[in-house]
């Protein structure tokens, strides 16, 4: 049985505590929370502590706290044989500062009130001593059945891809929601095309799915578009775009 800790109480925190209560060869042993009520709901009180000082002797200990805090974090525990990696999709492995540390990054987008099927969920590992590979693959592969190992450059590049494809997009549907609002029209309408283009690419790439005035060149639609917004940041977005759809390759 490997025993686990997770330090932190955020969103990732609040999923990989349900993912690993679920695993088979897992035993989460503590969590670390400096707001332990959070945490109430998805853990048993009895293993939720606020100091790292208390952790008890584990496997591997995963901090899952805001990047800026990961450094600090780290230098307070003073496990004795224990792996320990941090979440987060930009920060470099060497932010760690026990010598065997690792990454364990899971690729996806993350909200306490939304249930997450882990199996689906990309997991990235790195580790600075291969002989912690095996360990960290076993509980990888004990929630998700997609796990790969990348380096620190590369998992800096898929969380940028990730901005892009996740957190800008979303944004987008923000400022149609905004457009339909401002044209009393229901979001709802929208609804089918956001799902009919995200269901594209299982079967296309993203180059061969997209359609549109800027793909076809259709200068007219363009223009009536952009007398339409009635902001400026829309109108550049909007022009930005456009351009960046035309000039792709």
């Amino acid at each position: 049985m490997i025993k686990v800790g997770i330090i932190g109480s955020g969103n990732v925190a609040h999923h990989l505590i349900q993912a690993f209560q679920k695993a088979k060869g897992l035993e989460l042993v503590q969590v670390v929370a400096r707001h332990p009520l959070s945490l109430e709901s998805v853990v048993d009180a009895s293993k939720i502590i606020t100091d790292i000082a208390d952790l008890k002797p584990i496997d591997l200990c995963i901090i899952a706290v805001s990047d800026q805090a990961i450094k600090t974090v780290s230098q307070e525990i003073k496990l004795k044989n224990c792996i320990v990696a941090h979440t987060s999709g930009t920060m470099p492995l060497d932010v760690l500062q026990q010598d065997r540390r690792a990454v364990f990054y899971p690729l996806q987008t993350f909200s306490k009130n939304k249930a997450i099927d882990f199996k689906n969920v990309p997991i990235a590992i790195e580790t600075a001593h291969s002989d912690d590979n095996p360990l960290l693959e076993i509980v990888a592969k004990s929630i998700s059945e997609q796990v790969f190992h990348i380096d620190s450059e590369q998992r800096k590049a898929l969380h940028v891809a990730a901005v892009f494809v996740c957190n800008f997009v979303n944004h987008m549907y923000t400022l149609g929601e905004d457009i339909c609002h401002e044209h009393q029209l229901s979001f709802d309408l929208l609804r089918p095309l956001i799902a009919e283009t995200a269901s594209k690419i299982e079967v296309l790439s993203p180059g061969k799915a997209q359609t549109g005035p800027a793909i076809r060149g259709d200068q007219s639609t363009i223009e009536a578009h952009l007398g339409l917004l009635q902001k400026q940041t829309q109108k550049k977005i909007y022009s930005l775009l456009t351009q960046s759809i035309q000039e792709h390759e």
